[in-house]
């Protein structure tokens, strides 16, 4: 059975191991793959969360607070890609956006993984098993969906 917090701890691994390789990267075209597949990643992760887990975790004793914030962060990063998507690596802004949406990023899985996530355990373990099983057939979904916009549509998609 999928552990939906494992699921998403394994997304924030993998978003962060994109943003190390854009440190290191050199020439705007590696820059420009790294960045499109950290798109991609973010906003099938970033879907999950608020279909799925975000509904979940509200509905434990005193995570309206920290589900707002979360909230308001996504909106950030959406923001934050939007603007990136419309513009190449040659764009003066191109790298320090990513650098803060990664900035960004980080502090949000901080927080996640912090405050949230053992928030989790207040929904029992049969609601757990329950929540994993949904994720995990709706991130294939939204992952079949997002790569399916990306080829038809090379400049923008939202798995939203």
């Amino acid at each position: 059975m999928p552990d939906p917090v494992q699921m998403l701890i394994d997304d924030h691994k993998k978003v962060k191991d994109l943003f190390q390789q854009f440190e290191r990267a050199d020439g705007s075209r590696e820059k420009r793959k790294i960045v499109e597949e950290a798109i991609r990643e973010l906003r099938v992760h970033s879907a999950l969360e608020e279909q799925a887990f975000y509904p979940a975790i509200r509905a434990v004793k005193e995570a309206d607070d920290i589900m707002d914030e979360a909230d308001e962060e996504h909106h950030v990063a959406d923001v934050l890609m939007d603007e990136l998507e419309s513009m190449t690596p040659r764009h003066s802004h191109y790298d320090a956006k990513f650098t803060v949406l990664a900035e960004s990023v980080r502090h949000h899985i901080e927080e996640e993984e912090g405050e949230m996530f053992p928030k989790a355990k207040g929904l029992g373990d049969e609601r757990l098993r329950s929540l994993g099983e949904q994720m995990s057939q709706l991130k294939q979904q939204l992952t079949r969906k997002e790569g399916a916009a990306r080829r038809s549509s090379p400049g923008r998609a939202r798995s939203k």
